[in-house]
């Protein structure tokens, strides 16, 4: 559908023998926070709910089908609403955050409140702000404040007044894991009764629909898999042995409680098994040699599982054998929706009404219902109504064999209206994390930002990223400055030899382990970049140890010694701020003053060190933001100075028909 539209505007410039220069979308734009991130159905269908922003605050949105009338639901202060989960027909539960920390969203609090579907009956189920009597109709109780972390597990469909949830209490650091427990927890006003504490601290529960706790899984410090089974019998957890290479995890239990769905390696490959927990017979329902599922695939009803999805350069669905209504009807919507990811996100328990979202590279998404009984497809909510795709540059997936043989998968975004143009100034963009985290299809305002400004976006899915199952990830560990490294370099010289990229006219830019990458890359590669921007990054691979949250707990100081090594020569070696004789880059850092994950020390020890050198360099501090900036007016600054950096070290991009844009002073 996309594609066709420009295809149709394309048509009607050349018949009118002009040139149409659109502005392109405003940096503004690209920085505001969705306006609907996640809309979900009740399980009778008379009610939606969604997290809504108003005002710059998060908040949770209450809507009647029957009159599209609600209300909105505003966390204490300045939080924001971060997740929620209809646990009954009449009843939603959710977790806020705050807006400081380690992370570029707001930060859980750990704290449960619940609502009802009419905006009444507001409670704080647990947390360290909790206290005060209980309204609940068949008794009065006081709810204690506790210091700790309550997460959803399940609700329980035959029993409309209680939920399982996990509770981990704050040690007296606030950084070791605890073991969790699993408690029953009253929706109406947080009374609890405790069902099992986890075999291992970091555990995660996996419960079934009759409100049992049947499994509980974690990493141990070693970052080995650990697997425990509760049976239904008694007996206490019992350990699932499982092969040296494996690595399987159960996701959820199918609607009927007779299986449960676990990641697993059958055969050569990576897949999906179900386990028949009576039998103890496993089935490969899935395989893929070497993409790995993602998520199960919702079907029209709640808690139904169809297929799974994985990314295998855009997304794919493998569909289950046994549910050929919903497949069928999946197919044929997205049938309607050419180009698009199409899924299910929430369904009434029925499956009566459904819930679908509609979105792609070069669209933040839609939310539809859908009617099984009429067929009908109605538009919801967007998610950024203001940004129009046919605006928006696309990602086209690429493979490329990275120096020693192994196939390497990413991502290209043209600026918009050049998909066939050559020799284009380029930004090489890392993601962060990096273990376990993938460049994926998704809308992402960063790589607009650039692309519509005439850059071609180059991302690559380095080693040590996820998405390609446990033995990739790992490949990555001890290759910082290494082999992760070497990637970035040869995908950046696999665009050059493709003609994508001019080679004069190369810029790398990342944040938190990108930031590194950039900075290692200008230093390792001193020829290949001109220029480099480190975002919330880490320059002294050493210092990883001392500052941060990181090492504050075991679990993290063995994390630490597991992917970086021990050895701080080889730290240091592989260290940009140690490696600035080589550095011929112009240079751009930028750090949030309370980010706690990488310390803004990281970064003002790089401003420092150019300093003595007398080596110019942009140098952006914002003293409230954190790991990666989340205040819109910050964001809109962050993208327009971008760009002139850009501008100043590589020259304008390129934008359609040969015109430029991004040009600034030099800095």
């Amino acid at each position: 559908m996309t594609g066709m539209r420009r295809w149709i505007v394309a048509g009607l410039l050349a018949l009118a023998g002009g040139v149409l220069h659109a502005q392109p979308v405003s940096f503004a734009d690209l920085a505001r926070h969705d306006q609907y991130r996640d809309v979900k159905i009740s399980p009778d269908g008379k009610y939606l709910a969604a997290t809504a922003v108003v005002k710059g605050q998060t908040v949770l949105a209450l809507i009647r089908l029957s009159d599209k009338k609600g209300n909105l639901v505003r966390p204490r202060g300045e939080d924001d609403v971060i997740s929620f989960r209809w646990v009954s027909p009449t009843r939603v539960v959710y977790s806020v955050g705050v807006r400081l920390g380690g992370y570029d969203v707001p930060l859980r609090t750990g704290e449960l409140f619940a609502v009802n579907a009419d905006g009444t009956g507001a409670k704080l189920l647990y947390g360290y702000r909790a206290g005060g009597m209980s309204n609940a109709a068949s008794h009065i109780q006081r709810v204690p404040p506790e210091r700790g972390t309550a997460e959803f597990i399940a609700a329980i469909p035959d029993d409309p007044h209680h939920m399982l949830v996990a509770i981990s209490s704050w040690n007296a650091a606030g950084f070791e894991r605890e073991l969790p427990i699993a408690y029953r927890m009253d929706v109406r006003d947080g009374m609890k009764s405790k069902i099992v504490t986890a075999p291992m601290r970091g555990a995660t529960f996996v419960a079934d629909h009759q409100g049992r706790i049947r499994f509980a899984y974690a990493e141990a410090n070693d970052g080995s898999a650990k697997v425990y089974q509760y049976p239904i019998g008694g007996g206490g957890w019992q350990f699932m042995q499982q092969r040296s290479d494996e690595r399987s995890f159960p996701w959820a239990f199918s609607r009927d409680d007779s299986v449960v769905y676990f990641n697993c390696l059958p055969g050569n490959g990576l897949g999906v098994c179900e386990l028949n927990p009576t039998t103890g017979v496993w089935k490969a329902v899935w395989s893929n040699p070497t993409v790995e599922a993602d998520s199960l695939v919702q079907g029209m009803a709640e808690d139904d599982f169809i297929g799974v999805g994985f990314l295998d350069g855009r997304p794919g669905v493998g569909l289950f054998e046994g549910h050929q209504a919903d497949a069928e009807t999946l197919i044929r919507l997205m049938k309607r929706f050419p180009g698009e990811n199409v899924r299910f996100t929430s369904g009434t328990r029925d499956g009566r009404l459904s819930v679908l979202l509609v979105q792609a590279d070069a669209d933040p998404g839609t939310f539809y219902l859908y009617d099984r009984a009429t067929h009908k497809l109605s538009a919801l909510l967007a998610r950024a109504s203001w940004i129009d795709p046919e605006q928006m540059a696309s990602k086209q997936p690429f493979e490329f064999a990275a120096r020693d043989g192994l196939k390497l998968q990413g991502y290209v975004s043209y600026p918009p209206g050049e998909e066939t143009a050559k020799h284009l100034p380029m930004v090489v963009f890392v993601h962060g994390g990096p273990y376990g985290i993938q460049d994926d299809w998704d809308f992402d305002p960063y790589v607009q930002a650039m692309a519509t400004r005439g850059y071609a976006v180059l991302q690559v899915n380095y080693r040590g990223s996820g998405g390609r199952g446990y033995e990739f990830m790992h490949s990555g560990w001890r290759e910082w400055g290494g082999k992760m490294q070497d990637d970035v370099t040869d995908a950046t010289r696999w665009a050059i030899a493709q003609g994508i990229a001019d080679p004069q006219r190369i810029c790398i830019f990342g944040g938190s382990y990108g930031g590194y990458a950039a900075l290692e890359g200008a230093v390792k590669e001193p020829d290949l970049y001109k220029c480099a921007i480190g975002y919330v990054g880490v320059y002294d691979l050493a210092l990883m140890y001392r500052r941060g949250d990181i090492p504050q707990s075991s679990y993290g100081e063995s994390y630490l010694k597991q992917v970086l090594g021990g050895d701080m020569a080889v730290l240091a070696q592989r260290s940009p701020i140690d490696q600035l004789d080589r550095l011929k880059a112009h240079v751009m850092l930028v750090v949030g003053g309370k980010d706690t994950r990488v310390p803004p020390i990281q970064g003002s020890n790089l401003h420092v060190a150019l300093n003595n050198r007398h080596i110019p360099h942009v140098w952006i501090d914002k003293p409230n933001e954190t790991h990666g900036f989340y205040d819109e007016g910050n964001l809109t600054e962050l993208y327009t100075q971008i760009v002139q950096f850009l501008g100043a070290s590589i020259g304008p991009g390129v934008t359609a028909r040969g015109a430029t844009a991004g040009s600034a002073p030099t800095h």
